[in-house]
C-alpha cells in the first residue's frame, strides 16, 4: 500500500513536471519568430554572408541576392559577418525584417558594379574605379560629372566652362578618335544612356555609386561603344526598415563670388598705346585729349555680380513590413544663377525607384526619372567683355545706347543693352525610365529582362532685339529663331546568369545576354527677319518683315543597334581568377557586310596573398596582380555616313535661275567601326592590416581603321571622302593610395591620392605626315595639327623671338624688305627663305597634362568631419585665342597689363612689341599664344557637424548635420587669363579634337555654401 502511493506520487510528480516543460517550451514558442532580411555591402546584396544567433550554433548564410531568414526569439542576438567585413551585432527585439550592411575592413572587399553585374573588388579582373555617395556628397555639385575631377585614376575631368549648368570635357586614359567622339560611354542604372546624354538630368543626391571602367576586360561587354571608357552610375534604392518610412531632406545656399580677372592695362595706359599705335600708323589718334575726358568704364563690373545657389532635395525611403516592396522616391529643386547677368539654370528633378519581391522566385521593378529644366543661356559673353576697351561709352548723350565703336568707325554691341534688350533660353524635358522582371527558376539562375525608354524634349529661343544699338545705327532690324529637338530611345536588354560551385575549389558564373536599342530623333528650326517690334519677341515669327531672309530647316536621324555577350568568371582555390568576355554589335549605321562586329577580352588575376609562401608575414593583408587583354570599338560616325547625301545647288535654265539638287559627298560603303587594342597589368594591395590600399596599373591601347577625311581624286568631282586609315596609341600609368593615418575612439584621418599618366601618339594618318586644322578663323590653318609621331593634337607656330633691335638685324635675315621693323616681332625662320610661313612651325605644346593629380583628407574628431581636396595638372598647354587681340594687333583692342613694358624708342631692350608694329609684320599662331596650363586648384573644403541626436532627446529625428563648404577656394596658375581649366569648343563637334583652347570662357566661381541634412 505504502508502495502504490510512492509510486501514486511519483506518477503524479513526473507528470507535473512534464508539463510544466510542455508549458515553457510552448511559451519560448510562442515568442520565437522568423526573421528575415539582407545583408548588403557598398550598396550590393552580399550573399554567402553568415547569420548566427549569438552564444549558440544556430545560423544560417545568406543567398545569391543576400537574403536569409532564421527563427529567433526576440531576446536574441544576431552576429552578421563575412570575411573582410566588420561584423554587426543586432537584438532582434519585436522586428521581423533586419536588413543590415555590413562595412568593408579593406578596399579589395568592396562590392563594386560592373557591366550587368557586381563583384567584390578582390575578384576583379579589369580596371575600375570607384567614388561612393559619400565622395559626391563633400562637394555639392549640379552634375555628377563635376564630382569625379581628380578622384579617379586615369580620368582627366576638365570643366569646359563655369557657366550654370555647362558640362566637362572627360578623357578616360586619353582619346582613341580623331573624328569621332571620345568621351565615355554613360550607363545609368544599366540604362545605356550614349556619350552625350545630358546630366543636368540626374540629381547627385540621388546616386549611390559611379564606377568608371577603364580597360578591356571590364569595358568588352560593352562591345563597339566601350572604346572611351564606361561610365556607371548606379541610384539609390530604398531603406528596409519594417514598414517605417526614412525621410531625408537636403537643403544648401550658396554665393557664388566674382573670381579674380585678367590683368589689362589701365585706362590711361590704353589710351596712350592706341595713340602711338595710331601714330606709327600715321592715322588721326582716336584721344588726343587728357585720358579724364574720356570714359573709363569697367564692364565687368557692370556685368558680374555676386550670385546666389538654392538646392532643396527631399527623399523618402523605405520598404513593406514583409520587405516584399522597397522603395526610394525623391523630388530635387535646383536653382543657380549665372555671375553674368542674365544667365542662369532652373531644375525640377523627380525620381522613383520601386523593386518589388513577387514570390521567392519573381521580382520586378522600375526605375523612373523625370526632369524639366529651364535654362538662360546667357546672351552676353565674358570673352567679349575682355574685348572692349574701358573708353567705350556705354551711353550716348541723349541717355539711350551707344552702339557706334568710334576708335575703329564700326558699329558697337553694347553688352549692358544686349543684356537687357535679348533673350536666349532653352526648356527641355527628359524621361528616363526603366522596368525590369527577374525570375530564379532554380538556386543560382537569375533571368532578368529590362526595359529601358527614354523621351527626350528641347526647345531653344533666341531674341535679336530690333532696338538694339548696334543695329539700329545701320538700319538693321531684330530676328527671332526657334529649334526644337524631339528625340525617343528605347533599349531591351535580356541576360541570364548562373552561379555554381564544383568540387571544392571551383567556382564559375556564366552570363549571357541581348541588347536591342533604337535611337531616334527630329529636329526643327525656323528663323524669321525684319521686326520693327520687340512686343512678341519669338512667340510670332510672322511678324518678320524679310521673308527673302527667313530660314525653314528640319532633320530627322535613325540607328539601330543589336548585341550579343557573353561573359564567364571562373576562379579556382579563390586564388587563381579568369574573366571571358565577348560582345558581338551590329549597327544601321553601317553597309551590309560591316554592320556586324565582335569585340572579346581576356583577363586573368592572380591572388598572391592566398599562396602559402604569403602566410607568415604581416604586411600584406591582401595582394593581387591582374591582367587583361582585348578589344572593344568606337562607332565614330553619324547615321548615314556611309550614304551619299544631296546639297542644294541651283542651275541655270534658257537664263533663269531654277533650284536643283547636287551630290554633297561621295559613298564609302566600306566604312567601319574604329578598334581599340588594349592590355593592362596592374598590381593591387591590402597592408597593414587594411591601413594602407594601394593600387598600379599600367597599360597600352592601339586604336586602328581611324576615320579621317582621305584626299581622293579630282576626277571624282569631290575633294575628299571619309575612310577608315589611321591609327594611334595610348600608354600610361595610374596610382592610387588610399590610407588610414590616425584611427583612435574620438579622431580619425584618412588620405586618398590619386596620380597619373598618359602619353598619346598619331601612328598613322593614311600616308600622310600631318594634317592642319582651322580652329581660329581669324588666323586660319596652322594652330592645331595632327602629325604623325605627336600627340593628338598638338599646338603648332612660329617661334617668337622677341623684338627686332636694329635694322641691320633685319637686313641680316633674308626676310622680304619692308615686312619688318625695328621693335617688332621677331619670329625664328627655320627653312631661310624670305617669309614666315607654315614651314616654319613648330610643335608648341599640347593640351593634355603629363600628370593629373587629386589628394584628399578627411578629418574626424568627435563630433565633427573636415574635408580637404586638392587637384590639378601638370605639363599641359593652354592656347589662348585672345592672345592674338590683346597682345599682338591694333590699339582698338585692349592690352595686357604687361603691353606697359612694350618696346618703344626710350625702351629699346624690350621683347613686347612695338604698338603698331603688326600693321607691317604678319603674325602667324606664334609660342607667345601658347601658355604653361599646369595648376593646383584647392576644390574643397568642408566642415561639417554632427547633432548628438541621442543626447538631445530629439523624438523623431535619426541625425542631423549642418556643414559649410568653400569650393574653387584657391587657384595656383601663371596662366594670363587666370583658369587654365578650359575648353572653348566644348567636348563634342570641333571641341572633341580641339581641346585645350582658350577665349576668355565663362569663369569658374569662387562658392562658399551652407546646408543642413535631416534624416527622420
Amino acid at each position: 500500500m505504502k508502495l502504490t502511493t510512492k509510486l501514486n506520487e511519483t506518477s503524479s510528480f513526473q507528470k507535473v513536471k512534464v508539463f510544466f516543460i510542455l508549458c515553457l517550451s510552448c511559451s519560448a514558442m510562442s515568442f520565437a519568430q522568423t526573421v528575415t532580411g539582407t545583408v548588403t555591402a557598398d550598396g550590393q546584396p552580399l550573399p554567402g554572408a553568415t547569420v548566427l544567433i549569438k552564444n549558440t550554433s544556430k545560423g544560417t548564410s545568406t543567398d545569391f541576392d543576400g537574403n536569409y531568414a532564421i527563427e529567433a526569439s526576440p531576446d536574441n542576438t544576431l552576429i552578421f559577418s563575412y570575411v573582410g567585413y566588420a561584423t554587426k551585432e543586432v537584438t532582434v527585439g519585436n522586428q521581423s525584417v533586419i536588413n543590415v550592411t555590413l562595412e568593408a575592413d579593406n578596399k579589395l572587399d568592396e562590392v563594386v558594379v560592373i557591366g550587368y553585374g557586381t563583384q567584390r573588388k578582390s575578384d576583379l579582373t579589369g580596371s575600375v574605379s570607384s567614388v561612393s555617395a559619400e565622395d559626391i556628397a563633400t562637394l555639392p555639385v549640379a552634375r555628377v560629372d563635376q564630382a569625379l575631377q581628380g578622384r579617379a585614376a586615369g580620368v582627366q575631368v576638365t570643366q569646359t566652362s563655369g557657366a550654370p549648368g555647362a558640362g566637362t570635357s572627360i578623357r578616360v586614359r586619353g582619346g582613341n578618335s580623331i573624328t569621332g567622339n571620345n568621351q565615355p560611354l554613360w550607363v545609368v542604372d544599366g540604362i545605356i544612356v550614349g556619350t552625350n546624354f545630358d546630366l543636368n538630368n540626374l540629381n547627385a543626391n540621388d546616386i549611390k555609386s559611379v564606377e568608371i571602367l577603364k580597360d578591356a576586360s571590364s569595358i568588352a561587354i560593352y562591345g563597339s561603344r566601350g572604346a572611351n571608357g564606361v561610365i556607371l552610375v548606379t541610384t539609390k534604392s530604398g531603406t528596409s526598415i519594417g514598414g517605417k518610412p526614412q525621410v531625408s531632406v537636403g537643403v544648401y545656399t550658396s554665393t557664388q563670388l566674382v573670381p579674380e580677372r585678367p590683368a589689362y592695362l589701365s585706362q590711361a595706359e590704353q589710351i596712350d598705346y592706341t595713340n602711338e599705335d595710331a601714330r606709327f600708323r600715321g592715322v588721326a589718334e582716336p584721344f588726343p585729349g587728357n585720358p579724364s575726358d574720356y570714359p573709363d568704364n569697367d564692364y565687368f563690373d557692370l556685368l558680374l555680380d555676386p550670385s546666389p545657389i538654392y538646392n532643396v532635395d527631399v527623399s523618402i525611403s523605405g520598404s513593406s513590413e514583409n520587405g516584399s516592396v522597397n522603395y526610394y522616391n525623391s523630388l530635387n529643386f535646383f536653382n543657380q544663377d549665372g555671375l553674368i547677368k542674365n544667365s542662369g539654370i532652373e531644375k525640377y528633378i523627380f525620381r522613383s525607384n520601386v523593386d518589388f519581391k513577387l514570390s521567392d522566385k519573381l521580382k520586378a521593378g522600375f526605375r523612373i526619372n523625370y526632369s524639366r529644366i529651364k535654362r538662360d543661356n546667357g546672351v552676353v559673353g565674358y570673352g567679349g567683355l575682355l574685348n572692349i576697351l574701358p573708353t567705350q561709352p556705354i551711353y550716348n548723350d541723349d541717355g539711350s545706347f551707344n552702339g557706334f565703336n568710334d576708335v575703329i568707325g564700326a558699329p558697337f554691341n553694347n553688352p549692358l543693352a544686349t543684356a537687357q534688350l535679348d533673350t536666349d533660353e532653352t526648356t527641355s524635358t527628359n524621361f528616363l525610365g526603366t522596368m525590369y522582371l527577374e525570375y530564379s527558376p532554380i538556386k543560382n539562375l537569375i533571368i532578368r529582362s529590362t526595359f529601358n525608354p527614354e523621351i527626350d524634349n528641347s526647345k531653344r529661343n533666341e531674341f535679336t532685339s530690333s532696338q538694339r544699338p548696334d543695329l539700329t545705327v545701320v538700319g538693321e532690324t531684330g530676328n527671332a529663331r526657334i529649334s526644337s529637338v524631339a528625340a525617343f530611345n528605347w533599349n531591351n536588354e535580356n541576360t541570364i546568369q548562373y552561379n555554381t560551385n564544383f568540387g571544392e575549389n571551383h567556382n564559375l558564373t556564366v552570363l549571357g545576354g541581348a541588347s536591342f536599342q533604337k535611337i531616334s530623333a527630329e529636329s526643327f528650326e525656323a528663323q524669321s527677319f525684319g521686326f520693327t517690334t520687340d512686343a512678341t519677341q519669338f512667340n510670332n515669327l510672322n511678324l518678320g518683315t524679310d521673308p527673302t531672309r527667313n530660314v525653314v530647316r528640319s532633320n530627322f536621324t535613325s540607328e539601330q543597334i543589336v548585341s550579343f555577350f557573353g561573359r564567364l568568371n571562373y576562379s579556382f582555390k579563390d586564388k587563381y581568377l579568369l574573366t571571358l568576355v565577348g560582345r558581338s554589335d551590329g549597327s544601321s549605321k553601317f553597309a551590309p557586310g560591316n554592320k556586324y562586329a565582335f569585340f572579346p577580352s581576356i583577363a586573368g588575376a592572380w591572388k598572391i596573398s592566398e599562396e602559402p609562401f604569403m602566410q607568415n608575414q604581416n604586411v600584406f593583408n591582401d595582394l593581387k596582380l591582374r591582367a587583361s587583354y582585348g578589344k572593344s570599338g568606337n562607332q565614330a560616325i553619324v547615321p548615314y555616313s556611309t550614304l551619299p547625301i544631296y546639297e542644294e545647288a541651283n542651275t541655270s535654265l534658257n537664263g533663269v535661275e531654277l533650284p536643283g539638287l547636287t551630290l554633297g559627298r561621295p559613298a564609302n560603303p566600306d566604312l567601319q567601326w574604329e578598334t581599340t587594342s588594349s592590355y593592362d597589368i596592374a598590381l593591387e594591395a591590402s597592408l597593414f592590416n587594411g591601413r594602407i590600399f594601394t593600387e598600379f596599373n599600367y597599360y597600352y591601347k592601339k586604336t586602328e581603321d581611324l576615320l579621317l577625311d582621305v584626299t581622293i581624286p579630282r576626277q571624282t568631282g569631290f575633294q575628299s571622302q571619309l575612310q577608315n586609315v589611321g591609327s594611334l596609341e595610348n600608354k600610361g600609368w595610374e596610382l592610387l593610395i588610399n590610407s588610414t593615418n590616425i584611427r583612435n575612439d574620438n579622431f580619425t584621418w584618412g588620405s586618398t591620392l590619386t596620380l597619373s599618366s598618359n602619353k598619346n601618339k598619331i601612328l598613322d594618318l593614311g600616308g600622310k605626315d600631318f594634317i592642319d586644322l582651322v580652329v581660329d578663323q581669324i588666323v586660319g590653318a596652322g594652330n592645331l595639327r595632327l602629325i604623325v609621331g605627336e600627340t593628338v593634337p598638338v599646338f603648332t607656330g612660329a617661334n617668337y623671338l622677341g623684338t627686332w633691335k636694329s635694322q641691320a638685324e633685319i637686313d641680316a635675315s633674308g626676310l622680304l624688305p619692308g615686312s619688318q621693323v625695328v621693335g617688332g616681332p621677331r619670329f625664328e625662320n627655320r627653312n631661310g627663305d624670305n617669309i614666315i610661313s607654315n614651314e616654319d612651325f613648330v610643335v608648341l605644346g599640347n593640351p593634355f597634362p603629363d600628370l593629373i593629380y587629386g589628394f584628399e583628407n578627411s578629418f574626424s574628431y568627435k563630433n565633427f568631419d573636415l574635408n580637404i581636396y586638392i587637384q590639378g595638372t601638370v605639363g599641359n598647354e593652354v592656347y589662348n585665342l585672345r592672345t592674338r587681340g590683346n597682345f599682338w594687333t591694333r590699339g582698338e583692342n585692349p592690352k595686357y597689363a604687361d603691353i606697359a613694358n612694350r618696346w618703344t624708342p626710350d625702351n629699346p631692350t624690350s621683347n613686347i612689341p612695338r604698338a603698331g608694329s603688326d600693321g607691317v609684320t604678319g603674325i602667324p599662331p606664334t609660342s607667345e599664344d601658347v601658355e604653361d596650363g599646369s595648376h593646383l586648384r584647392l576644390k574643397n573644403v568642408r566642415l561639417a557637424y554632427n547633432l548628438p541626436i541621442d543626447k538631445l532627446g530629439w523624438e523623431g529625428v535619426k541625425s542631423m548635420s549642418i556643414y559649410a563648404t568653400g569650393t574653387n577656394l584657391l587657384l595656383l596658375s601663371d596662366f594670363r587669363l587666370i583658369d587654365p581649366e578650359t575648353s572653348r569648343y566644348g567636348s563634342t563637334g570641333l571641341g572633341n579634337i580641339a581641346q585645350g583652347f582658350s577665349n576668355g570662357e565663362y569663369p569658374n566661381a569662387q562658392v562658399i555654401s551652407l546646408g543642413v541634412n535631416v534624416t527622420f
